[in-house]
């Protein structure tokens, strides 16, 4: 089992910086990558509201030797679902296959991590299938625990 400062050594490596408009074609694609299916509208939009954002930078890239190998998006709620308390929600948290286990969702998190604490204390929330084992692992050694909440969804027909 590899210890936190392994984990550290290697995400050091990565280097982890702001989204920008020239980022959307890498983004789109490794997503395609690892779903099966590009998603350009989705994240054109996506990357346009968090590069609109003003204040704490919550859409993140990272890079190890100059290579795009991950990305992340998050945004910050002043009040949802009733909760009255600031809360992030981690949108989007994507890492190339050929870069996975070397640090880069790590160093990515810890500068999400960094960005939030400059804006005091919240919570980072995020959702996860259930049967993605390696996310759930990955977010467990991030320090994420169930919520005290349910997700619940309703299928509507097609009209």
């Amino acid at each position: 089992m590899e210890t936190i400062d392994e984990r550290t050594e290697r995400a050091e490596r990565v280097i982890v910086r702001g989204l920008k408009p020239s980022d959307l074609e890498p983004v789109i694609a490794l997503d395609a990558k690892n779903t099966g299916r590009r998603r350009s509208e989705y994240f054109k939009l996506k990357l346009q509201q968090n590069l609109a954002e003003t204040g704490i930078k919550v859409s993140l890239a990272a890079e190890i030797d100059g290579c795009f190998c991950g990305f992340l998006l998050a945004r910050v709620y002043y009040g949802e679902f009733g909760s009255l308390e600031p809360a992030a929600v981690l949108d989007t948290l994507d890492v190339h296959p050929d870069f996975r286990r070397q640090g880069v969702g790590t160093a990515l998190m810890a500068q999400l991590r960094k960005n939030l604490e400059a804006l005091g204390g919240m919570r980072l929330e995020t959702e996860v299938r259930f049967g993605d084992t390696e996310l759930l692992g990955f977010f467990h050694r991030q320090g994420f625990r169930l919520a005290d909440r349910l997700c619940l969804d309703l299928d509507l027909p097609v009209r």
